[in-house]
């Protein structure tokens, strides 16, 4: 359960001004714990777990988009 605590802490994060080393770090931090929650999930089944899961993946998807930046429009 410590896991899922220290899940729910990384969830109130600021995700404001950040460096890119800091996105870097927080992108791997979001991985791992999604993947430690993946295997209690495997074992419980609690949808709560699952919840979590899905807004860590979406504060994940978040800070990787603006590491990748933004493509230029095609055919320009």
């Amino acid at each position: 359960m410590d896991l899922i605590n220290e899940a729910l802490e990384f969830e109130q994060r600021k995700l404001k001004s950040l460096s890119t080393s800091d996105r870097i770090e927080i992108s791997r931090k979001a991985k791992e714990l999604i993947l430690g929650l993946n295997e209690i999930y495997k074992s419980k089944k609690d949808e709560k777990i699952m919840d979590i899961m899905k807004r860590l993946t979406a504060i994940k998807r978040k800070v990787e988009k603006r590491l990748k930046g933004r493509h230029l429009a095609s055919g320009i």
